[in-house]
């Protein structure tokens, strides 16, 4: 039986599926390898097939969190490395991955750094403000709070299904939870290349649903940080309407914030005796 399992989740990565197998065969790893292929309309299923290892097959394209999870159901061991297909993530990587989940954390992430992981003006916004929501909800540091390099095991994520979702999100969802039921998390630095193929990510579409997710996921683990954030909000938009509106728009901002607070602690109440 294999030490460890990689799991690759892929939606049209024929350009950079083969690398990344490749890689992994010259590296004389004990590992099983899973390629879930999410309803590709390219080669990728059939390269992957070729490379004589375990492939799972959407007929239809079902999301990459959807695939993540069928990928962990079909894991033969505990210990799972997760990646990309696009040959980004550095396959050396993963032993450093494995040795710090193996020294007692529950979830190492690959940290990335570089002039790629970058990216263009928008994505960094983005980025900013998830780290930002993440950051101020759970109160922990997160240098990277998506990152697709992952190493966990099946065991200890497994219950946590029913809240991390289906799609391009999982890793943010799965950082969140994490760190909201008290799990150890550790972040590893490792580098970051350019992409083989094109992209997937729509940056406004994918950004507007990762914010959905972020939100649920927040409200279900820890709702009053998430009312606390609306309410600072309010009491910020009074201080400012008071350009306009004199010390009235601070009063009622407050007043709003009061509210909304107040909806958090029934809320918190409430999620303390599910």
């Amino acid at each position: 039986m294999s030490s460890f399992s990689i799991l690759l989740p892929a939606y049209n990565e024929e350009a950079g599926i083969a690398v990344v197998l490749d890689t992994i065969h010259a590296s004389g790893f004990d590992a099983e390898v899973i390629v879930v292929d999410d309803g590709s309309t390219d080669r990728t299923a059939e390269i992957a097939q070729s490379k004589r290892i375990k492939v799972l097959s959407h007929a239809i394209t079902l999301g990459a969190g959807k695939s993540v999870k069928d990928g962990i159901h079909a894991a033969t061991t505990d210990r799972i490395v997760m990646m990309d297909s696009d040959a980004t993530y550095p396959v050396e990587a993963i032993l450093l991955l494995l040795a710090e989940l193996d020294a007692g954390y529950n979830l190492v992430v690959g940290a990335r750094q570089g002039k790629e992981y970058r990216g263009k003006i928008l994505k960094r916004i983005a980025r900013r403000v998830f780290r930002f929501l993440a950051e101020f909800a759970t109160g922990k540091r997160i240098p990277d709070i998506n990152s697709g390099m992952r190493a966990f095991r099946k065991s200890e994520i497994t219950p946590y299904f029913d809240v991390l979702c289906d799609g391009f999100s999982l890793p943010t969802t799965m950082t969140l939870a994490y760190f909201f039921t008290g799990k150890k998390v550790r972040y590893v630095p490792i580098s970051y290349a350019k992409r083989l193929g094109k992209s997937k990510v729509k940056i406004i579409r994918d950004s507007l649903r990762t914010l959905q997710f972020m939100t649920e996921s927040i409200a279900h683990f820890n709702p009053l940080k998430l009312f606390l954030l609306f309410a600072l909000l309010s009491v910020l938009f009074g201080v400012i309407s008071m350009y306009w509106m004199s010390v009235l728009g601070l009063l009622l901002g407050v007043l709003m914030g009061m509210m909304i607070l107040a909806l958090g602690i029934v809320a918190e109440s409430v999620r303390g005796r599910r």
